[in-house]
């Protein structure tokens, strides 16, 4: 069957012997897509997609595309986001850009390119999806890969895209190989990859767990899988045959010493105080990269407490390996157990404190888990460890940090403040308590008051030593209500307020009819949101109070896009661009946007048999439409009112009554001439622009958020009109050479202050007044009450929103001694307020490939270390303020 007014033909069973249109295969794929989401089940298939293709087929189909670059594309190209209009379609599948080539040499399988990221450098598609685009478009290589499910006390689901890569050495001649399985296959699985690809039977062989090529434990045929013993990306695997094998540590005798687990299951005992393992042997294997003594990575615990306690003045310098983009958590595990108070709380006896029945905790699992790795780095004699059973029981408890995606070191800092809470809650059983109103109390009262709450229902020792508590005051904009509670905080989130501005050129048109449009150029905040933007806008024209601006990006012709969300940020806005804004009356629920699309109507020049030829020019116009079905009568009347002050008579007078009062007369004669006006070209569009339908007077047109028809301009109307006024407007800013400015800069103050400034909610943050009965857009005030002995700066250097991700480097200066918080906290609990800094978290890099690293100030020395993965190097303390600086470690000064 043919589609109307599409040009593309398929057949009734949807079989398709022409290519599809577009809005049919988009809508096609949005219902596998919300199918697919409905059924999720552990095994269902996904494909792997470029992003690179993915991206062109969106843009054919007219989805909105995320302001997400390839690898092979800078962030200050020009927009790829364009309009669906007059996009080709997309060619066969092309995944040669996201795989390494030729796949792996034993068995040929294709190799995904390592360290991808999602939706910048490839999508995930249901196997369903993958089907359809398939046979639409052929091409490849297909990826499939399989959902797996993660957690203990909630299952998430995701997409495994890097299968776990074993690199198999055959001790008969140290050969190497690679093996690729999921994680969660059986060790039953690996043995019968194995021997199947090295022609061995089982009873003749035995695989080892060979990490950093020491023999760890016998890989028995059992059913546990690979991810339960904890084997890492690209770690070794020892085949032996028949008694041969390779040369590993030999004790003094030269006899094989005795092989221990890398990270042996625990105990409590052994694990928080008591008696500990003392198998095992230290070797000297390797050095990891650190600046100190060298030792095996990862051996077990073999020293008493008071053995660690009296020389742990030699310990807390090793290093934590990186089992695969893990550089985020070594950063925030090493910021962590150089915490003075958690090394005196997890070096002593905290068994009794271990909450196993906490519905909200990991059966004091995480604890144990935390406490065995902290002291294991403050052994001292190590270099590096790697903490493969540390990772394991995260991605159990806390699925969001499983596989081997780069993360954030502060989301997983806030995990495990939390895990380490709720694991050693000294409170086995939560009281109620229901909530009381401030109403006009004292504050000091009603702080207290929360806290006594608060610590009835949580008591450990990270209540103890990191959580404070903020006042927090909300205005209701109508009533003037005003409700104070006081919250409990474990680390402050804090902006970076911008110093650097940016010009923007906005051409704003009268959406009524009302006035000529005019370009205006403001100054906002380089780093600011379209909310700034429309704000300083509102004020260059003077906009009434009855008025609201609609902030648009024009892109060939055509309106690209919307700014709906005031709080999208001006980054995402190129100077090349171009922004039309319109003024139109405050928007009543129900009312349409009519938008306007002008074509210029002309003969073909060289071959007159071909009739006439439409393109679009100038800039596209928006308007608001009543509530009730529209005529094309009724559409007509809109076009005329918009466009009528470009009537040449109306301009004409404008321009010669701008140095006086205006011709009442001519007003009058050009409005009796605009009541005679003939009626304009218009044609229907959809979304797509690609179907049109002629636009009678008696044309009923259908009611819908949006309106859209073609204006199309003949020799008439360019008579009538002045066209000059919606062909000419300028871009965002002209791009000039400018000299280089030095790097923006600001304090941990001016961060801090404006965490704490009033400012209203956002519209998805709305406030319940009890007084008014309804959510509205109150005003918020955060205050600091009581600080803790530890306080964590996280400075919000990373910014998410759905059509743009972006990192700031800015520099923020922060004081290392003694910074004084005393004028910022509005209690007086006699405690100190200065406190000295002791760790960093860094990130350094972009948001696809960053890496994360830690300074750190050694406990009873005066001096700092640079933590970066496994190696670990002095690092004088002028150097430690650097643009890197993400989540700031500060303790308290006692008096």
């Amino acid at each position: 069957m043919t589609v109307p007014a599409s040009g593309f033909i398929m057949e009734s069973d949807g079989s398709n012997c022409l290519p599809l249109p577009p809005d049919v295969e988009n809508r096609i794929v949005s219902d596998l897509l919300k199918e697919s989401e409905s059924n999720l089940k552990e095994g269902n298939l996904h494909y792997v997609v470029s992003n690179r293709w993915f991206r062109r087929w969106q843009l054919y189909v007219g989805q909105p595309t995320e302001e997400f670059f390839s690898k092979d594309q800078s962030s200050d190209s020009p927009h790829l986001n364009v309009s669906p209009f007059n996009i080709l379609r997309p060619g066969p599948i092309d995944n040669s850009d996201i795989i390494i080539n030729g796949g792996d040499s034993e068995n040929n399988e294709l190799e995904i390119e390592r360290f991808l990221v999602e939706r910048r450098d490839y999508v995930l598609v249901p196997g369903e999806v993958w089907e359809k685009l398939y046979d639409w478009y052929k091409g490849g290589p297909p990826l499939p890969r399989k959902l797996i499910s993660q957690g203990v006390t909630q299952k998430n689901f995701y997409v495994e895209v890097y299968l776990l890569c074993l690199k198999l050495i055959d001790s008969r001649d140290g050969s190497e190989s690679t093996i690729r399985l999921s994680k969660k296959a059986t060790i039953s699985d690996l043995r019968e990859k194995v021997f199947a690809l090295k022609g061995v039977e089982q009873k003749e062989a035995c695989i080892w767990d060979y990490f950093n090529k020491w023999k760890q434990s016998v890989l028995d045929g059992t059913s546990q899988t690979l991810e339960e013993l904890n084997l890492q990306m690209d770690q070794h695997i020892l085949l032996e045959v028949d008694g041969t094998t390779l040369q590993t540590g030999m004790d003094a005798t030269q006899n094989e010493l005795a092989l221990v687990a890398l990270e042996p299951s625990w105990s409590p005992l052994s694990i928080a105080g008591g008696a500990v393992m003392s198998s095992g042997h230290s070797s000297s294997y390797g050095n990891q990269g650190s600046s100190f003594s060298t030792s095996v990575s990862d051996m077990d615990d073999r020293n008493d407490v008071s053995s660690i306690v009296k020389n742990r003045g030699r310990g807390g310098l090793i290093g934590l390996q990186n089992l695969g983009n893990t550089c985020f958590m070594n950063s925030a595990l090493q910021c962590l157990v150089h915490t003075p108070p958690f090394v005196e709380y997890f070096l002593q006896d905290y068994s009794e404190e271990i909450n196993s029945d906490n519905p909200l905790g990991m059966h004091g699992v995480f604890a144990l888990a935390f406490g065995e790795l902290l002291r294991k780095l403050w052994l001292p004699g190590q270099s590096s460890i790697a903490p493969r059973a540390f990772k394991g029981n995260l991605a159990r408890f806390a699925p969001q940090f499983s596989g081997y995606n780069q993360h954030d070191s502060q989301e997983l800092l806030a995990f495990l403040l939390d895990g380490l809470h709720e694991d050693l809650n000294r409170v086995k059983r939560k009281p109620y308590f229901e909530t009381k109103a401030s109403d006009g109390r004292p504050d000091v009262e009603v702080a207290d008051e929360c806290w006594r709450y608060h610590k009835a229902r949580n008591d450990s020792i990270i209540v103890d030593v990191c959580q404070g508590q903020y006042k927090s005051t909300l205005v209701c904009p109508v009533c003037r209500k005003i409700s104070i509670t006081f919250d409990p905080f474990m680390y402050l989130s804090l902006p970076l307020p911008s110093t650097v501005t940016r010009s923007v050129t906005v051409s704003v048109f009268y959406g009524d009819g009302s006035g000529l449009p005019m370009p205006y150029t403001v100054t906002v905040q380089r780093h600011g949101c379209t909310k700034d933007l429309t704000l300083a806008l509102a004020t260059a024209c003077c906009l009434k109070s009855d008025e609201d601006l609609l902030l648009v990006e024009v892109y060939d012709h055509k309106i690209y896009r919307y700014f709906d969300n005031p709080l999208e940020f001006l980054a995402s806005i190129k100077d090349e661009e171009y922004l039309v804004a319109f003024r139109l009356p405050k928007r009543e629920s129900g009312r349409p946007k009519l938008e306007i699309i002008h074509r210029s109507v002309e003969k073909y020049s060289t071959d007159h048999s071909k009739g006439l030829e439409r393109k679009l020019f100038g800039t596209p116009l928006v308007t608001y439409l009543g509530e009730e079905f529209h005529s094309g009568a009724d559409i007509n009347a809109a076009v005329s009112k918009i466009l009528f002050p470009l009537r040449r008579t109306y301009s004409s007078t404008v321009s010669h009554s701008r140095s006086g009062s205006r011709s009442q007369s001519m007003d009058n004669e050009v409005k009796e001439t605009s009541e005679k006006e003939l009626f304009f070209q218009l044609l229907l569009t959809d979304a797509s622009g690609v179907s049109c339908k002629p636009i009678g007077k008696d044309s009923a047109i259908k009611h819908g958020p949006l309106i859209k028809v073609f204006l199309d301009w003949t020799d008439r109307e360019r008579k009538l009109y002045d066209v000059g006024y919606i062909e000419d407007f300028p871009p965002v800013h002209q791009t000039r050479f400018m000299k280089k400015t030095r790097q923006e800069a600001t304090s941990l103050f001016s961060c801090l202050e404006a965490f704490l400034t009033e400012e209203p909610l956002g519209p998805d943050d709305m406030w319940y007044c009890p007084v008014c009965k309804e959510h509205g857009q109150a005003t918020k005030k955060l205050d600091l009450w009581k600080l803790p002995e530890i306080i964590v700066f996280h400075l919000k250097r990373f910014s998410y929103r759905r059509y743009l991700k972006r990192k700031l480097d800015t520099f923020v200066d922060f004081p290392i001694h003694n910074l004084d918080l005393s004028k910022y906290v509005k209690s007086n609990d006699g405690k100190s307020y200065l406190y000295n800094l002791y760790a960093i978290s860094n990130h350094n890099g972009g948001l696809g490939r960053g890496h994360y690293t830690a300074y750190s100030k050694l406990i009873d020395e005066k001096r700092w270390y640079h933590f970066d993965d496994s190696h670990v190097s002095p690092v004088d303390e002028e150097e430690i303020k650097t643009s890197a600086a993400y989540l700031l470690f500060y303790q308290r000064v006692e008096k």
